[in-house]
């Protein structure tokens, strides 16, 4: 593939979403850390240097090698990106006397040029950064200013290297997706050709060439994406796929039924494989949220392994990874990012396991992998199905895992989830669940004295999960369904609502 975009990361908070606004161009996009380029740039068409929490002006910044980019291949730097290559080309970055951060509005555009054409004088922008532009370099042209920052946009004279002190890949900034647009197809000269029939397409043809007529075994949960993986996977290499669906003992309730029941009209050739006893087992007495993800992790290797011996000549495992899956699951050492949570569907397999890795979604967010299903005739059932994680009701329920528990957030999250579908809330909900809390309060049932658990219902809006606001759900719908809970699941005398958004919080509470 030629036509795409490298962006490098050094670490901003914002990087996902340059990704997630150059795809909303149909154009493809990856994003790799800075200390960990590429070692062929050839392939990409453009570069995109984003934000970061560091300062050019210390000794450990962020400084890679671009001699074979800067002044070769198109390039824009955004906030850090532009302070780069300001300060490492003769202009000089100082610390702001006012951190700039927020809203403002171009009070000076260039709008003769390509990169601005239709950016308007007073188009709002997003700054964040404590440093500022004070000085560019002597080969540039400036093209926009605000009130605050002179050097809001600037060119490198001769080439095609463009700097911006503000984020267009945020929606407060209202002409930010022109800026990327003028850049990548009016300067870069990219394609818009990154839809998801052209990703069935090349991803199908991948397939084939990649599995020729081995055999694959499948991992299936029930949710979006295992379900769009098995689906390319079939129409790439058909029977040769084997799905396999295993009860952890950590799916919703009667879920390990209505799935399998689900899957029969899609032509899948799909086993159920009843394995609860044995997750339950290896999170007997844990508590720590990374060490049961871990736990369940180990575990469906293990099924998954003993399963394989069961299908002659197996010799592929796939997975429905998806790219916020690799991007939170990317360690301080291998990219400037550190580690949120690790996903059981993300790394290697162990040295016993002679399964190779086959992950059709590992580069696509949430949204894409609804859209190519989309286009793949899937049921909207399954394609507006709420994601549920991998590790399922063992990091929603704090501290450690037993049967007992289990089954009380299963009929906690039944009635939530029930009780929004029949209240006409679960299309407009992203994700919601509940939590079991290590936590026991003081109630009053009729005239006893109780001491019984509490749970917290979460619901959140978001496109992709790498962020997500709290979804303000009717008080009389939250008042039924909190009484619902109370009064039918016995152990539980108390629900709260989460209003925590992402960040700061995460979406699931381990």
């Amino acid at each position: 593939m030629q036509n795409k975009v490298l962006i490098l990361d050094f670490g901003s908070q914002y990087t996902q979403l340059i990704a997630r606004r150059v795809r909303e161009l149909n154009i493809y996009s990856e994003i790799k850390p800075f200390n960990n380029p590429p070692k062929d740039v050839s392939a990409y068409k453009a570069v995109i240097l984003s934000g970061s929490p560091h300062s050019v002006r210390t000794e450990d910044a962020p400084h890679p090698d671009l001699s074979e980019i800067k002044g070769k291949k198109p390039l824009l730097g955004i906030c850090y990106g532009a302070q780069y290559l300001a300060h490492f080309n003769g202009g000089s970055v100082e610390k702001s006397n006012t951190r700039e951060y927020g809203r403002a509005n171009l009070s000076h555009v260039v709008s003769a040029t390509t990169f601005l054409t239709n950016v308007n004088t007073n188009s709002q922008v997003w700054m964040s950064h404590a440093d500022t532009i004070k000085k560019l370099p002597e080969n540039t042209t400036l093209l926009a200013s605000t009130h605050d920052v002179e050097n809001a946009a600037f060119k490198f004279n001769g080439e095609e290297t463009y700097g911006i002190q503000f984020h267009p890949e945020v929606y407060h900034s209202t002409d930010g997706k022109t800026v990327l647009e003028n850049f990548l197809v009016k300067i870069a000269g990219l394609e818009q050709d990154w839809t998801p029939d052209a990703f069935v397409d090349t991803t199908v043809a991948s397939l084939k060439e990649q599995i020729g007529d081995e055999r694959v075994i499948l991992g299936l949960s029930g949710g979006v994406d295992s379900s769009v993986a098995a689906m390319l996977l079939h129409k790439a290499i058909g029977s040769q796929l084997h799905c396999i669906f295993v009860n952890n003992g950590l799916l919703r309730k009667n879920e390990f039924s209505s799935v399998l029941e689900q899957y029969k009209g899609m032509g899948l050739n799909v086993k159920g494989v009843d394995a609860s006893a044995r997750f339950l087992d290896a999170l007997a007495g844990e508590s720590d949220p990374e060490k049961k993800r871990k736990a369940i992790g180990r575990v469906f290797i293990e099924v998954f392994d003993d399963e394989s011996q069961l299908v002659e000549n197996a010799t592929w495992l796939a997975q429905g990874t998806i790219y916020p899956d690799v991007i939170e699951s990317v360690s301080a050492t291998g990219g400037p990012s550190a580690t949120i949570k690790s996903h059981h569907n993300v790394g290697g397999l162990p040295d016993y396991m002679k399964l190779k890795i086959v992950e059709p979604l590992k580069m696509l967010f949430k949204d894409e992998v609804r859209r190519v299903g989309k286009s793949m005739g899937m049921d909207g059932s399954i394609l507006g199905r709420h994601p549920f994680p991998g590790p399922g009701l063992a990091i929603r329920i704090l501290g450690d895992i037993t049967a007992e528990k289990v089954s009380i957030l299963q009929e906690v999250d039944a009635i939530f989830i029930d009780g929004l579908k029949k209240s006409g809330l679960y299309d407009k909900v992203w994700q919601a669940g509940a939590m079991l809390l290590p936590v026991n309060s003081v109630g009053v049932m009729g005239d006893e004295r109780t001491y019984e658990k509490c749970v917290a219902l979460r619901a959140v809006e978001s496109t992709d999960g790498m962020t997500a606001d709290w979804v303000n759900l009717p008080y009389e719908f939250l008042q039924k369904i909190s009484n619902d809970i109370i009064n039918k699941v016995k152990g539980v005398n108390r629900v709260v609502y989460d209003i925590s958004s992402k960040p700061p919080a995460t979406i699931e509470w381990e």
